[in-house]
């Protein structure tokens, strides 16, 4: 009978591990991100003055963008960024890793690659499984975001009181199987397989992860302000939470050259849903009662399209990009990159 009953329970785990998260009651209704909510914005998009040209066009013309290797080198939807955009995407991350830390965060170097039980923790799978990347052989998974990783620095532990909050933020390059239809997104380096970004994670109490989805929401939102760029927050419908998120935000920055609304950041709180996955506890009390943390997780922010912003927001009629004066510290004072 034991081994019966150990047989079953491994089936209710299996199907319990393929329930969704439950939203909150005050997220909006809808199907799809057409329906999304606008909760702030930023000013006006910028107005440049003259016609605006697409990242790909600035980039070719400078010969800092080069589509032709990327996709000899890997296949489509890859590219190699040379010189100035290399060092501007280099300049961009290591501003916000920077930015974050004021902000309060702690920053870790996690894995790009982890075990399967990785992402069953961070609720990745069963739900992402068909865009992950998955090394049969030695039954390892590219990461889709650090998040992932992130989720289990503390898979397993009981945390005190003292311990939360507890703000991470990570740095990665993450590998997606991007089902990318015909005519959509065909022409330069919005989406790909591969991609960087910085991450913002939180575990805290449960009474504070309302406040920390808006706290966590308002440091991407600061980001964009520190880059000049105008952004709107809309808030996720329902139909566009996703498989873990129980309520969250994406911010998106206005993109000139492609005319259109860039998201940059998406945030989440997820509520007890992966640290019941992870077993991640706190005692309010020595001697007294586990609870779960809760978990919340943010992009601040991503690249490409960070990039993407940054070179059509400050192109100049001669074809040239003038550099945020956030990042000039970080290219060595650069002001403009120019042929």
């Amino acid at each position: 009978m034991d081994r019966e009953i150990a047989a079953v329970d491994a089936q209710v785990q299996k199907l319990a591990l393929e329930l969704p998260n439950l939203p909150d009651v005050d997220v909006p209704d809808g199907e799809d991100d057409t329906q999304n909510v606008l909760v702030r914005q930023s000013g006006e998009a910028r107005e440049l003055g003259f016609p605006a040209k697409p990242h790909w066009e600035l980039g070719e013309a400078l010969g800092i963008i080069n589509f032709e290797q990327g996709q000899r080198i890997s296949g489509s939807r890859f590219y190699v960024l040379h010189g100035d955009a290399s060092r501007l995407a280099r300049a961009l991350i290591a501003w916000m890793l920077d930015l974050h830390r004021l902000q309060g965060y702690n920053e870790v170097a996690a894995p790009y690659i982890v075990r399967e039980q990785t992402l069953w923790v961070s609720a990745h799978l069963p739900d992402f499984e068909n865009n992950m990347y998955h090394d049969y052989q030695d039954d390892f998974w590219l990461i889709p975001t650090s998040e992932s990783p992130l989720t289990s620095l503390h898979a397993g532990e009981i945390l005190s009181m003292d311990d939360l909050p507890r703000q991470y933020t990570a740095y990665s390059p993450n590998f997606r199987r991007e089902q990318i239809s015909a005519g959509r997104d065909v022409r330069g380096i919005k989406r790909g397989h591969q991609f960087e970004k910085v991450e913002m994670y939180h575990f805290t109490l449960p009474e504070e992860s309302e406040a920390a989805l808006e706290r966590l929401t308002a440091h991407a939102e600061e980001t964009c302000d520190l880059l000049g760029l105008t952004w709107r927050t809309v808030e996720r419908c329902v139909g566009d939470l996703g498989f873990k998120t129980r309520r969250g935000y994406d911010v998106e920055v206005w993109s000139p050259g492609v005319g259109e609304w860039l998201e940059v950041s998406s945030t989440s709180n997820v509520g007890d849903f992966q640290a019941r996955r992870a077993q991640i506890r706190f005692r309010r009390e020595a001697g007294g009662r586990t609870e779960y943390a809760h978990t919340l997780n943010g992009t601040g922010l991503g690249l490409p399209r960070t990039l993407i912003a940054v070179m059509e927001n400050y192109q100049q009629p001669d074809g040239s990009i003038v550099i945020p004066a956030a990042i000039r510290p970080y290219m060595g004072g650069q002001e403009v990159i120019a042929t």
